[in-house]
Order: C-alpha cells, then structure tokens, then sequence
C-alpha cells in the first residue's frame, strides 16, 4: 500500500497558484458575461416585444436542460467551424457565462415580478420617471430578494469551471490533472485540489455574506 506524500507536491505550489488564479479569473469573467445576459434578458422577458420574449425564453430552456459539457464543446469545437476560433479560455468564459446567464435571467425575472405592481402604480401617481421609479421602487427590493439565489448560483459557478479542464483550459482542476501525471499521486493532488476549491467557495460565502450584511442589512448568522 502506498503510502502519502505531500511533500512531492511542494515543487508545483506556483503551478496550484496560477492554476487558482485562473480559476477565479474564469469565474469572474463569466459571471460578468452571465450578469449581463441576465439583467437585459429579464428585462426583456418583462417588457420586450414577443418575439424577443420567445427568444429569451427558448435559450433559457435550452441551456438550463442540456450538460454544460455540451455547451462548452460545441462553443470551443463546433463554432470554429462557422469561422468563429477562440482560445480554450475565451471559449470557456463564453460558455459558462452563458450558462450563467440563463440562470441568472430566471433569478431577476423573479425577484422583479415579486415586487407589487401597486408600488409601482404608486410611483407613478407620485410623478416619477420610468426610470426613477426602477431604481427607487422596483430595484432595491429585487436586489434584496434575488441575492442569495445570485450567490449561491455563482458559487455552482465557481465549482462548474472545473469542466473547462475538459478543453484545456488552464484552471485549477486542469492543473491537478497535470501535477498528478507528473506525480502518479492521485490522492495527494486530488485532495489538494479540492482543498483548494473548499477555500475559495468558504471565502466568496463570508464575502458574500458581509456584502449582504452591509447592503441589506442583514443580521449574521452565528
């Protein structure tokens, strides 16, 4: 039986940095890309013209009942063949950003449909703008109702990133693939890695939830 042997992953420390780095660079480009999609499609689904709203309502259907392996190759394998080449990178930024952005659109669309239309109405007699009334009325309540699925949805985010090693992009879970062939410690590189992840989503949760805390005012949890 073999015994373990961290030791031997001591020499590759800059590899699990870059690696973790990468990670948390694909992550946040992503969920840009996916916030972006998901502010303009809720928008869309709640005022857009009905073709748009179908549009809309189809790609969230689409991405959120199909693998996300799926998604990812055909961004990084089929769209070259449509003269659109990327990096393994750029298409994996590309490809969960726009599985967060499906996500991300049902959990705007929700917390704008939670808020009573009598507050709207309200604003309205009050003589506000469209506008005003968005950002006075509508948005800090939505904001409000809608964190804790964002960041729960972006922690799913963070772990789902692992799929880009599949392309090889170079993110944590691609670097532990190399540091164990190098190795032949599997459990050792393994383990590490998903102390590693275990870190960083503990880290976004506090983060988040000190975030939370101070926007909303929420109590904390001890």
């Amino acid at each position: 039986m073999q015994t373990l042997n961290f030791q031997q992953l001591w020499r590759y420390q800059d590899q699990l940095i870059d690696g973790t780095l990468h990670t948390l660079l694909l992550t946040l480009v992503a969920a840009a890309i996916g916030t972006a999609i998901g502010v303009a499609g809720a928008a869309a689904v709640r005022s857009g013209p009905r073709p748009v709203r179908w549009a809309i309502r189809g790609y969230v259907e689409l991405i959120r009942n199909t693998p996300s392996l799926i998604q990812l190759f055909v961004v990084f394998f089929v769209l070259p063949g449509f003269g659109l080449r990327m990096g393994a990178f750029e298409a994996a930024a590309i490809a969960l950003g726009l599985y967060f952005g499906a996500y991300c659109t049902e959990i705007v669309r929700a917390g704008l449909d939670a808020i009573p239309g009598s507050q709207v109405e309200a604003g309205q007699c009050l003589g506000l703008t469209r506008w005003q009334v968005f950002r006075h009325i509508v948005l800090p309540p939505a904001l409000r109702s809608v964190y804790p699925a964002f960041t729960s949805q972006f922690v799913l985010l963070l772990l789902g990133t692992s799929l880009a090693s599949q392309i090889s992009a170079e993110e944590l879970f691609h670097t532990g693939g190399f540091i164990e062939t190098r190795t032949y410690r599997s459990f050792e590189v393994y383990a590490v890695i998903c102390g590693i992840y275990f870190a960083l989503v503990m880290t976004f949760k506090l983060l988040f939830a000190a975030v939370g805390h101070l926007a909303f005012r929420w109590p904390v949890r001890r």
